[in-house]
């Protein structure tokens, strides 16, 4: 063991985590592929979400019980990526939203999702969890 390497102890529970945001984002794909977009919407949101909350917990040791993916990006922001979060918060802010939003409506409601809209969050998602994924790397 390596004892000058500092492990969080939170590093199995984040790399689950972390391992699941990804299958999220591959299975919102692969939705998007068989044009069922609502539930790829869906698993869009997933990503995101289950990704924060890993940076989180690994960096931070908790992270704040809640869905919304604009509160996790704010506890990023404020306990180590302030300005890139903030900015990239407020240029997308309406398309956070919108993904934030399919965590209920694409499970609970009759409104339906386009191809754009699923194309859309799985942007979104894959552009949140490389914004975020740099704090692993400094």
């Amino acid at each position: 063991m390596n004892m000058g390497v500092k492990r969080s102890p939170h590093r199995d529970e984040a790399e689950t985590l972390r391992r699941r945001a990804s299958d999220f984002l591959a299975l919102a794909r692969e939705a998007l592929r068989l044009e069922n977009y609502d539930i790829s919407c869906f698993l869009s949101e997933q990503a995101a979400q289950l990704h924060l909350k890993s940076v989180l917990l690994e960096e931070v040791g908790d992270y704040p019980r809640t869905h919304s993916i604009r509160n996790l990006l704010e506890e990023v922001s404020r306990s180590f990526m302030g300005e890139e979060i903030r900015e990239f918060t407020d240029t997308n802010r309406v398309r956070l939203i919108a993904l934030e939003d399919a965590y209920v409506i694409a499970r609970y409601t009759p409104t339906t999702y386009t191809r754009e809209d699923a194309e859309d969050m799985i942007s979104l998602a894959g552009e949140t969890i490389r914004l975020t994924s740099k704090v692993r790397k400094k």
